[in-house]
């Protein structure tokens, strides 16, 4: 059945511009046409649905006292937020995403909840994905190296007592699986959630975590089979000393081996350096950019201008810690904007430029089909703005675009439409009841954490002891 949206304004694609007065029909998920002679009705603006491009379908740290630390710690300090029931959390995270206008977001999996074998949790994941109705790419987290520090822990745990070293082995020290064993595991994944709406990928955590073998078998299999990847790199200051330290020729290895490609998308890359954003941009990898994350873990400024410049192609992501913890992707797009899209008169590229590359890279990234624009043929994926609420005084005609990078937020979501089916209307989730899993997830949390008070008892002492771990062996200029 045809659907049809009459837009005030509808920015089609940075080429293609912001038509007004026009009519987009869709059928069967596939935009079949715009046509001009909307009749009168509410003021919108019809614009693509973003894609979140880097997350990890997680509770909200901060809740579990994981504020204001830098990675190394935080990390530890989340095994609080530990998924206390796996598909209500991935619910809500996504639901979160979808009623922020997302149409997509990755899930790269970092932390299972160990209450239910990995492929039921895997699979409940997927549902919770088809109740929201979003588009996801999921890659399951790999790593087989360096699971508190990087590199040997033997000092920072030696003067625990007995009983606290155990809480945090048990906590964080696995078996690494084998490069094989996780390759198996990702084809039994693909093989249960993969479809339409579903990209599985490879997600080895970093660098700093996983073995060459690992990483070999990644790109090999990756090669093989067309999977993407998903990983971070040089997120931190101390991933920074790692590399120069322990694998100087880091990202040159990457290339040589073929882990370098079209189908990877490296986050944050915040301390890369020129030479190696070369290679990256060379490989036709992409970089996905999570400015807030990287503000609230004290992890740097990334270089996506110069990135940019030199030829990478750069989306954006809520790495689940947008500036107010609100899962709000419009203003992570401004705020990366406002921050490297150049100074004075040298503009690094244009509002419409910067929504236009973060939307089809970001498809890219997560093997969403198309790529964003709302053209005949592409799949019906757009979020409806409140024109009269983003342009509030009407008092001339200004650019809708130039206003929604000047004030927009989510809040001025009013529909959300994936694959022609409408997910979020007036800030409700059509297919999840958002207040009620979160208010769910609230009470079980409240009745979990006690579970955990002797790793809240040893945080202070821990906290320190891997500050001092990282400043000793990792020093930073």
């Amino acid at each position: 059945m045809v659907t049809e949206i009459a837009a005030t304004s509808l920015f089609r694609g940075h080429d293609l511009g912001v038509s007004d007065n026009v009519v987009l029909r869709h059928d069967d998920g596939i935009i079949t046409e715009i046509s001009e002679g909307a009749e009168a009705g509410p003021r919108s603006f019809v614009i693509p649905a973003f894609v979140n491009a880097h997350d990890h379908a997680r509770a909200t740290a901060s809740s579990f006292g994981a504020v204001g630390m830098p990675l190394e710690n935080w990390i530890l300090r989340t095994a609080l937020g530990t998924p206390v029931d796996p598909y209500l959390t991935a619910a809500s995270a996504l639901a979160r995403s979808a009623r922020a206008g997302c149409a997509a977001m990755m899930v790269h999996y970092t932390r299972p909840s160990g209450m239910m074998p990995l492929l039921d949790e895997v699979k409940a994941i997927a549902r919770a994905a088809s109740d929201v109705g979003i588009r996801i790419a999921f890659a399951l987290a790999v790593r087989d190296q360096n699971p508190i520090v990087y590199g040997d822990a033997e000092p920072m745990l030696s003067g625990l007592a007995g009983d606290d070293r155990k809480t945090i082995e048990d906590l964080f020290v696995r078996a690494p699986m084998s490069p094989k064993a996780y390759i198996e595991l990702t084809d039994v994944i693909w093989e249960a959630i993969a479809g339409p709406m579903v990209d599985v990928q490879l997600g080895p955590a970093g660098v700093q975590w996983c073995s060459k073998p690992l990483l070999e078998a990644v790109a090999e299999n990756s090669a093989r089979t067309g999977r993407r990847i998903h990983m971070h790199l040089l997120e931190t200051v101390y991933q920074r000393a790692w590399a120069d330290q322990n694998f100087p020729d880091m990202v040159r290895w990457l290339r040589d081996v073929g882990f370098l490609s079209e189908r990877l998308t490296l986050a944050h890359c915040i301390h890369a350096r020129p030479d190696e954003l070369e290679m990256i941009a060379a490989s036709g990898a992409r970089i996905v950019t999570n400015f807030s994350s990287n503000m609230h873990l004290r992890s740097g400024l990334a270089p996506i201008a110069a990135a940019h410049r030199c030829g990478c192609s750069v989306t954006v992501g809520v790495d689940g810690l947008a500036l107010d913890e609100d899962d709000d992707i419009l203003r992570e797009m401004r705020l990366v904007h406002m921050v490297h899209g150049g100074v004075g008169f040298k503009a690094t590229w244009t509002p419409a430029e910067m929504f236009a590359l973060a939307i089809r890279n970001g498809r890219r990234a997560t093997g969403a089909p198309g790529n964003g624009e709302l053209v005949a043929g592409n799949p019906a994926d757009y979020v409806v703005i409140d024109l009269d609420r983003l342009d509030r005084d009407r008092i001339m005609t200004v650019d809708p675009m130039a206003l929604l990078f000047a004030r927009g937020n989510a809040s001025l979501v009013k529909e959300v439409v994936v694959a022609g089916k409408t997910i979020v209307r007036n800030g409700a989730c059509a297919g999840v009841d958002l207040p009620a899993i979160d208010q769910e997830l609230r009470e079980m949390y409240r009745a979990n954490v006690g579970k955990l008070e002797g790793f809240q008892r040893i945080w202070p002492p821990l906290s320190e002891r891997l500050s001092e771990w990282f400043e000793r062996q990792l020093a930073c200029e």
